[in-house]
């Protein structure tokens, strides 16, 4: 394995602590909603919102996080202005944002069908000007290789968000019935899902809080012509981002109005919300890749043998995806019991779902060639095309299909999109993707699943056995082919 890939690798396990690790203990938030919340509804309510959230840090965002990495790792522009320059641009977006939301929370609770809770509203545009003010640092400390530091200060919002919501929907409940003098000053037992939101705002405070020695890290030296500059290269990625995680999040944010009855669309929102979840672990891993791919892409742009570096990224990349894919389809009986019995109708979608995460992970890495070669309008063009699918496709056939057509217009958007980027990227850069290694590996997976459907045992643990058996022959594969085992980072050392 090369060098720079060794380190890639590295580096994607240390903030695959805080992405993964942190996503998974956060993933174990989706079993406490689903059984402590009364209904799916409410939960419903929870994927709504939070969708409404993915999207708006986005458009906050502009694309100054990646802008940073671009500029502060060339040669001409200075790192501390680079820095404060684009800190102080988002800042004062994001304070504008939360103060107008605060202001007008009636009338935009109203709108979203939440006319009672305008605090949800206020609450979570905090939030999120919050987390986008703090993307900047957090981008700079990946810019800085302080991978570890990012990692912590990441999972200190997952552990407060985590001991919040236990205490509000488990402990508080237990307390009131024993003694109720002790919480009842603070806790009202019928404000339900609300503490969802309450416990989001007081750990993304106190992440925030933690994260001042990195706002003035560097002297401040604000330059309106490098926000300029930042402007021009960043904001074609607003249009990629916004097209990018309206893809993710658009199915969520519409379904109530695709669906007649308002509880029946929560509900069925709840459920695929919930089942939606089961399918993260895919997520996670491509998050954390992307955290240590994408500096590790700039740092390289004047390597010569870059260009196999990412082919080779690439590759592997593919390769654990489908592991993934087949260790969370073979296993799915156990995954499902992380949510209550009444949301397992939805899991037909998990394999579907997967499959998209795969595609979506997949043209992300395909999306250098536009980064390196500063034609990022393509990245939108691409974006916005599978927006298009995505909505044409939910709005004819959720009515019908419910969220089935949601997950569909999911798989087909980012197989759409990962195409066209593959093949019009290839004439602006060439990159020597290993594609029959790459088809190789998808074909086995695919076959190996439908395997897996095709034959079952009488007896549950044979079903086990035999489906890893399989996991472990795909493993074989990947050993035998590609990842010698003394190649491999940390313990590799171990092994000649």
């Amino acid at each position: 394995m090369a060098k720079g890939l060794t380190s890639l690798a590295k580096d994607t396990a240390i903030y695959g602590l805080s992405s993964i690790v942190g996503k998974f203990l956060n993933w174990l938030l989706v079993p406490l909603y689903t059984f402590v919340l009364a209904q799916s509804s409410d939960y419903g309510i929870v994927t709504n919102l939070y969708s409404w959230t993915a999207l708006l840090v986005v458009i906050l965002t502009y694309g100054m996080e990646t802008g940073f990495l671009r500029f502060a790792n060339k040669k001409d522009y200075s790192v501390n202005t680079t820095y404060t320059t684009t800190l102080t641009s988002i800042g004062t977006t994001s304070l504008i944002f939360a103060t107008t939301c605060v202001i007008f929370s009636n009338p935009i609770a109203s709108l979203l069908g939440y006319p009672s809770h305008s605090e949800f509203i206020s609450m979570l545009a905090i939030v999120i000007a919050m987390d986008t003010f703090s993307s900047i640092p957090f981008a700079y400390l990946r810019f800085k290789g302080q991978a570890f530091r990012f990692a912590m200060l990441k999972m200190v919002f997952v552990v407060l968000n985590i001991f919040l919501n236990i205490f509000f929907l488990i402990v508080c409940p237990k307390i009131m019935e024993w003694k109720p003098e002790l919480v009842s000053w603070f806790y009202n037992p019928n404000y339900g899902v609300g503490y969802v939101f309450v416990a989001n705002i007081i750990a993304t405070t106190i992440q925030t809080l933690c994260l001042l020695p990195q706002f003035f890290a560097e002297r401040y030296n604000f330059d309106i012509k490098t926000l300029k500059q930042l402007l021009a290269y960043s904001l074609p990625l607003l249009v990629l981002g916004i097209a990018g995680i309206m893809n993710q999040t658009i199915d969520k944010i519409i379904f109530p109005f695709l669906i007649d009855d308002p509880n029946t669309a929560n509900s069925e929102l709840g459920i695929y919300g919930a089942c939606f979840k089961i399918a993260m672990v895919m997520m996670m891993f491509t998050q954390a890749f992307r955290y240590a791919y994408e500096p590790f892409v700039f740092a390289k742009h004047q390597d010569r043998e870059s260009v196999g570096a990412y082919a080779d990224a690439m590759k592997f990349f593919v390769i654990f995806a489908w592991l993934i894919f087949l260790g969370i389809t073979f296993y799915l009986d156990i995954f499902k019991l992380i949510i209550r019995s009444d949301y397992w109708e939805g899991l037909k979608i998990v394999p579907i779902i997967l499959c998209s995460y795969i595609f979506q992970g997949i043209f992300f890495n395909l999306s250098i060639w536009y980064k390196l070669t500063d034609k990022t309008k393509y990245g939108a063009y691409f974006s916005i095309l599978g927006l298009l699918i995505t909505l044409i496709i939910n709005i004819i056939f959720v009515p019908k299909f419910s969220y089935m057509a949601s997950a569909m217009a999911s798989l087909v958007c980012y197989f759409v999109i990962m195409l066209v980027s593959y093949f019009v990227g290839q004439k602006y850069l060439k990159i020597p993707y290993d594609l029959r290694s790459i088809a190789i590996y998808s074909l086995v997976a695919i076959a190996m699943y439908v395997g897996s459907l095709m034959l079952h045992f009488e007896a549950e643990w044979l079903n086990y056995i035999y489906k890893t058996a399989l996991l472990v022959a795909f493993l074989a594969i990947i050993f035998k082919r590609d990842l010698p085992i003394s190649e491999l980072p940390f313990i590799g050392k171990y092994f000649k």
